[in-house]
């Protein structure tokens, strides 16, 4: 990420686990454990464009799996 913006959260009433929840859940949605994770071990390019490949033929199998009608059951 490019942008760097602090993630900080205002204990209210000494509600630590409230603010604590808060705080994982901005972390979360910010996308910053997503991106460390990618980025902890270096990936080849090919491997990347395998598993891009891979990822989209999941995808696209699971989009037919969807539009079929169900198995008759007579």
């Amino acid at each position: 990420m490019n942008k760097k913006h602090a993630r900080s959260v205002l204990v209210q009433d000494n509600n630590i686990e409230k603010a604590l929840r808060k705080f994982k859940k901005k972390v979360q949605n910010s996308g910053v454990l997503n991106d460390l994770r990618e980025r902890e071990f270096y990936i080849k390019p090919t491997t990347a464009r395998k598993l891009k490949r891979s990822a989209a033929k999941n995808r696209w199998r699971k989009q037919l799996e969807s539009q079929q009608l169900p198995p008759r059951t007579y």
